[in-house]
């Protein structure tokens, strides 16, 4: 059971706004700066700029991250 814990305080989760579904939602860390809307799925790209948004990704973002999984 300890082993669980660890594992979930590990996942990176964040609170935000979904570009896709729009609705707020917690947005679960894929890999770096990634995200996977908790509400519908939809993967997205955080940006900072002063405040953080998501974006939708681009085809070739969606390639990379598929790569990657």
């Amino acid at each position: 059971m300890v082993k669980i814990k660890e594992l979930l305080s590990e996942i990176h989760t964040v609170h935000g706004i979904c570009p896709e579904c729009e609705e707020e939602a917690i947005m679960v860390a894929i890999v770096t700066d990634y995200y996977r809307c908790t509400n519908c799925g939809h993967d997205t790209r955080q940006y900072v700029n002063g405040s953080i948004k998501y974006l939708k990704l681009k085809e070739d973002e969606i390639k990379w991250l598929k790569n990657r999984k």
